[in-house]
């Protein structure tokens, strides 16, 4: 039987297509920001991944199960209602970071926030560096 194939993946497609495609102005801004800021912070190109998804560097998994893949390190998106920070370790052992951040939602790897002024700009930085951080443990970039 065929493994299944994540239905997220990186293909060619324009970040900036997609960050100019976005109709409000200043949710418009605020991905901009945020992709500025992942830019700086990783040094790697930003990729799409699927139609709405921003990722930033990439890692392959492989679980006991023997599902494995390619994914991304650090992402974003522009969703109907929220912006959508995506850290993949997830955001179990940042609960000291989340309760400085401001106004937000969460998922398992996912953090929603409406506007990047609901939220403290730094520490969203070191919620994004800590996850990169493990990401890092967890998979080396020069494996």
């Amino acid at each position: 039987m065929a493994k299944a194939q994540n239905k997220t993946t990186k293909n060619d497609g324009s970040v900036e297509g997609y960050i100019g495609s976005i109709a409000k102005e200043d949710r418009r801004r605020d991905i901009q920001a945020i992709n500025d800021m992942m830019a700086d912070m990783t040094g790697w190109e930003p990729k799409m991944w699927g139609k709405s998804i921003v990722g930033f560097g990439d890692y392959h998994y492989k679980y006991d199960s023997g599902r494995e893949g390619d994914f991304f390190r650090l992402g974003y998106s522009s969703r109907a209602q929220n912006i959508t920070i995506y850290i993949m370790p997830g955001y179990e052992d940042f609960s000291d970071e989340l309760s400085r951040l401001g106004n937000h939602k969460m998922g398992k790897s996912c953090l929603y926030i409406k506007r990047l002024s609901d939220v403290d700009t730094e520490v969203l930085k070191e919620i994004m560096q800590k996850g990169l951080d493990i990401m890092a443990e967890r998979y080396p970039l020069d494996a």
